[in-house]
């Protein structure tokens, strides 16, 4: 049995897997079924598609998501190229993730150069599941996360087809991904004071678009006929009827919305139809094993948790904090102004700008500024004035 988490893991694999004997190839629609029914489109995994089974019970979350990444991207490289050699497989897999390789996150960085193919393989798929390992993910049960992985493999079918990855490919299907389950959750019957806070966990989560927010008001705006190959389209209906379930139910304006997204994709209302069923069957089997849907509102739990581990933060470091406060007159107004009245768009970034830079200064808060980090911030600032000395709004009643 193959164990993700040892040198060599890879190799083992493909020996158990037997590759060298001739494998069915897949067409993309049995392919992207086989691959949503192990709950890899949505970001949890409860299985491997393999032609030998592998065990994943008792498997850590990290060493399923790399063996259903390699297995993934093997698929795709089987049918996009009609070839099941895991040495050429790795060769181009290897390739493809050197071009990728995002801002800030060098995947060829660790490997040495007497590693093999495979394990330098091995190194990235390590680095690729645990790119986002803050305390922010950690608190959200990988699901966002873990969903957009299929990105990688819509990518690597990409550079397997131009023999490159196209300027801005990475960064346009996240952004599509972004606007359409942002377009999703606006279509919502009942709406959610914590829908807004779903689309920026979304965008804490991406990778390539760093700086990307959620600008789209309409399907029409979205490029969608750059998307032309089946499993982008199919990932598309799916992350959107994904978005839609977080309350755990599609209405039928929800409904309306996800067909009129087949339609403007071209992709047939039976698959739009099967995408509901199938995410309904998913998740109302597997519920009460997704940390995600085991609340009545998944992302005000988040919330919650975040704000109680913000709050811990604070309390710890509360004495080192307080005095970089005092320490700036102009936070110290602009703080004691907010416990009277809303500050205005140009006072919020001040003070925005002058915590960030306080939390530079303590090892402990510079979670906030991480990426995803900004979620947290108004929590922070939020609870600021209440440990400040009882002094504090006094005194600037005074001078007023």
């Amino acid at each position: 049995m193959i164990n993700p988490s040892a040198p060599g893991w890879i190799d083992k694999f493909f020996s158990e897997q037997k590759i060298s004997e001739l494998i069915p190839f897949e067409t993309a629609d049995t392919f992207y079924d086989k691959v949503r029914e192990t709950g890899f489109i949505y970001g949890h995994i409860i299985g491997i598609d393999s032609q030998i089974p592998i065990t994943i019970k008792g498997w850590f979350k990290t060493e399923i998501s790399k063996a259903a990444l390699l297995n993934t991207l093997y698929g795709v490289f089987c049918l996009e190229k009609r070839n099941s050699e895991p040495n050429n497989f790795i060769s181009e897999v290897l390739k493809f993730y050197k071009e990728m390789s995002p801002e800030g996150f060098n995947l060829f960085k660790i490997l040495l150069p007497k590693d093999t193919p495979s394990l330098s393989l091995e190194n990235v798929i390590d680095q690729r599941v645990q790119t986002n390992d803050s305390i922010i993910s950690k608190n959200f049960s990988h699901l966002v996360t873990n969903a957009l992985l299929f990105i990688d493999v819509l990518a690597f079918r990409h550079y397997l087809e131009h023999g490159v990855i196209q300027e801005k490919y990475l960064k346009r299907i996240e952004e599509t991904v972004l606007g359409v389950v942002g377009l999703a959750l606006r279509t919502k019957t009942v709406k959610s004071q914590y829908d807004d806070l779903l689309i920026k966990l979304f965008e804490a989560s991406i990778r390539y678009s760093k700086f990307s927010k959620v600008t789209v008001d309409t399907l029409e705006t979205l490029e969608l006929e750059y998307f032309g190959n089946k499993l982008e389209q199919y990932y598309l209906i799916d992350m959107a009827g994904m978005a839609l379930w977080s309350d755990g139910i599609v209405e039928n304006e929800e409904a309306y919305f996800l067909y009129s997204l087949g339609s403007k994709l071209s992709v047939p209302d039976e698959f739009v139809t099967k995408s509901i069923t199938t995410t309904n069957h998913f998740i109302t089997t597997h519920k009460k094993k997704i940390p995600y849907f085991n609340y009545s509102n998944p992302v005000k739990h988040f919330y919650d948790q975040m704000t109680h581990s913000v709050v811990k933060l604070i309390t710890r470091n509360k004495n080192r904090l307080i005095k970089e406060i005092v320490q700036s007159k102009e936070l110290m107004i602009l703080l004691a102004h907010s416990t009277h009245r809303d500050l205005d768009a140009k006072e919020k970034k001040k003070v925005k700008k002058q915590i960030l830079d306080i939390c530079k200064t303590i090892p402990s808060l510079t979670i906030f500024l991480l990426p995803g980090g900004g979620l947290l911030l108004p929590i922070l600032i939020k609870f600021i004035p209440t440990m400040l000395p009882s002094a504090f709004n006094e005194n600037l009643d005074e001078n007023e």
